[in-house]
């Protein structure tokens, strides 16, 4: 996993959001929702692989998208250990808890570099579905 990008960027987003923007001051909204339906694919394929002693960490995975970024968190308040357990580390009074430490994570970002390209297509698609539910006229 060392040589494979760990992002995917759009080219044109921001022209594309200002446009929308233009024509309809709600049609931007769209692309938020676009990015959700991108980051889903990441969230299907890390949550099973999260270990389900309680179901909280798993729980956590989740999209979070704006206009312009899409993401994929997963702990917060309820479950502060879930960078441990993906991204390993010592934890613990003295630190005497220890996970081997995996610079790119076990579920997450491994999820993600695993599908990509379905990451990419739906992406696309749901890109395209903005486009046309605006009224323009995509090729392919």
């Amino acid at each position: 996993m060392g040589g494979v990008d760990l992002k995917v960027e759009v080219h044109g987003l921001r022209e594309f959001r200002t446009n929308l923007r233009r024509m309809d001051r709600n049609l931007p909204k769209g692309l938020r929702k676009a990015g959700n339906q991108a980051a889903e694919v990441v969230v299907k394929h890390a949550k099973p692989k999260v270990p389900h002693r309680t179901g909280k960490a798993a729980g956590s995975v989740r999209a979070a998208s704006t206009q312009s970024a899409a993401r994929v968190a997963g702990g917060g308040a309820r479950v502060p250990y879930y960078p441990w357990l993906d991204f390993g580390g010592a934890v613990g009074r003295n630190n005497s808890v220890k996970r081997p430490f995996y610079k790119t994570g076990r579920y997450i970002w491994r999820s993600f570099a695993d599908h990509k390209e379905q990451v990419k297509d739906e992406l696309h698609d749901a890109l395209v579905e903005v486009a046309r539910s605006a009224g323009v006229k995509v090729r392919g």
